[in-house]
């Protein structure tokens, strides 16, 4: 699964660190090629995953998440466009008012 996949929540699990519940998201897509489609499969996904957490559903799906903060992890292939860190800094702002972590972070491969 990834982020052209938006309807589905493409990992949950719990970081055994933070105690945190993390739902991934995977970004294989490039931001050069199409960015304006890229950034809305991410929007689309992101909607997903909020509507997730929100409707209760996810403590339907993994009873483990109960009482536990969520973080959402966004590991992208690429280095962002300029109009994807001002996409991603807004978004931030706006679950994070919401009680939800978020971050974006490469993937290492090693």
């Amino acid at each position: 699964m990834s982020v052209d996949q938006t309807n589905v929540v493409d990992a949950i699990g719990i970081d055994n660190s933070t105690g945190e519940v993390v739902l991934t998201i995977t970004d294989h897509l490039d931001w050069t090629e199409n960015g304006r489609k890229h950034l809305f499969l991410l929007q689309e996904k992101l909607n997903t995953y909020l509507s997730f957490v929100e409707s209760g559903e996810i403590l339907e799906t993994y009873p483990n998440a109960k009482d536990r903060a969520v973080l959402i992890d966004i590991v992208g292939k690429y280095q962002l466009s300029e109009q994807a860190q001002a996409f991603y800094a807004q978004f931030a702002q706006i679950v994070e008012g919401a009680g939800i972590k978020f971050r974006y972070r490469l993937f290492s491969g090693s």
